[in-house]
């Protein structure tokens, strides 16, 4: 009687499993200025998970933020987005992106200057790139800028996590996170262009 119990209740199991759909978490690397910005707004998005602010693209190993802010090592600032692909997609992320940035300036973000601070999506997949390179190429057609995009599409390499003090740096410091914010510009650029969109995290 009970293995034709437990019998019943297997074969009940497997009829119900093409039913049940399985949380898949994925990574995402956007550099777009400073990432105390980019780590507070992408936060706001339902269904990201985690945001870890940090360095990729560099020739140096594990570098410092002092040296990073110099422009010496090569690296980028970015943010590292863990995801859950059931409830936001990778399109979508980069949709959010441009909206945090802007993505015409090849040689900064707002106040901040150098290589290091401008905009770039670091791929890790022959997907990711695809999509990029298209929402890319969308945002440049519809002639929202006057100025070509210049975010630059680069294949993922290691991911370094910055220093402590940065991760969660809204959170931690909030009113010097604003008035670092607000005075660099970024909120005026991004009101000046997405004011009303619905993609628009802040």
């Amino acid at each position: 009687m009970k293995n034709s119990f437990f019998y019943t209740l297997l074969c009940a199991v497997f009829l119900m499993l093409p039913q049940i759909t399985f949380a898949t978490e994925r990574t995402a690397y956007f550099g777009g200025g400073c990432f105390w910005c980019t780590e507070a707004d992408f936060a706001k998005i339902e269904g990201v998970r985690d945001v870890v602010s940090g360095y990729m693209g560099g020739h140096v190993a594990n570098p410092d933020y002092k040296d990073v802010s110099k422009g010496t090592t090569g690296h980028y600032e970015i943010v590292k987005v863990v995801f859950d692909d059931k409830k936001v997609d990778f399109q979508s992320l980069t949709q959010a992106f441009w909206r945090m940035i802007d993505p015409t300036d090849a040689d900064g973000s707002f106040c901040d200057r150098g290589q290091q601070y401008s905009s770039v999506i670091f791929y890790n997949s022959d997907y990711q790139k695809t999509e990029s390179e298209k929402s890319r190429a969308s945002l440049n057609a519809s002639g929202k800028f006057l100025k070509p995009v210049a975010t630059k599409i680069i294949a993922a390499e290691t991911f370094y996590p910055a220093e402590e003090y940065h991760q969660n740096y809204s959170k931690k410091n909030p009113i010097r996170y604003k008035f670092y914010r607000s005075r660099c510009g970024r909120d005026d650029f991004i009101n000046q262009y997405w004011k009303g969109d619905t993609k628009v995290y802040r």
